[in-house]
């Protein structure tokens, strides 16, 4: 899969008819393998809270986006009748995002292990997926640990 600013500019148009919301955050694709994926928010304006950190909701955008590209990429290059949900999102906030959070997903292996079992058995399936935000202008620690319920199932 190819990374960088042509995956990003995709997910930017297709984000900008289907979910405005994520069009208006503006995440960018800064890595993305059959491995892992690294997505970072900006902080901004429209990113930031009355404190100036990153506002949990655009925590959550952040986390939505990397821990779903993988599926959605490999979705829509190989064209498969697959719809993709998140069926829960856990949330574990452990410091104030004081910068551009970087957000990576090293579950690229089980998504597209899922994916295939998805279009080969035609049922439903979920699996939890792990993202962990960081500050890297600031530290390596994570910020905050997500766990998302990825969904697939093949369109009837």
């Amino acid at each position: 899969m190819n990374a960088g600013r042509s995956l990003t500019y995709k997910a930017w148009v297709w984000s900008a008819i289907r979910i405005p919301l994520l069009f208006f955050a503006r995440p960018r694709i800064l890595e993305i393998d059959d491995e892992h994926c690294i997505v970072e928010l900006r902080l901004r304006r429209r990113t930031r809270n009355h404190l100036g950190s990153m506002y949990f909701g655009a925590l959550a955008i952040g986390a939505d986006t990397a821990g779903g590209i993988i599926a959605f990429e490999t979705i829509r290059t190989r064209k498969l009748p697959v719809s993709l949900i998140f069926r829960d999102f856990k949330a574990e906030f452990l410091r104030r995002a004081e910068g551009d959070v970087h957000f990576t997903c090293r579950d690229g292996r089980a998504i597209l292990n899922l994916v295939d079992r998805v279009v080969a058995s035609g049922e439903r399936e979920t699996i939890p997926v792990e993202v962990v935000a960081t500050v890297p202008s600031i530290s390596d620690e994570p910020v905050a640990r997500f766990t998302l319920g990825l969904s697939l199932k093949r369109d009837a």
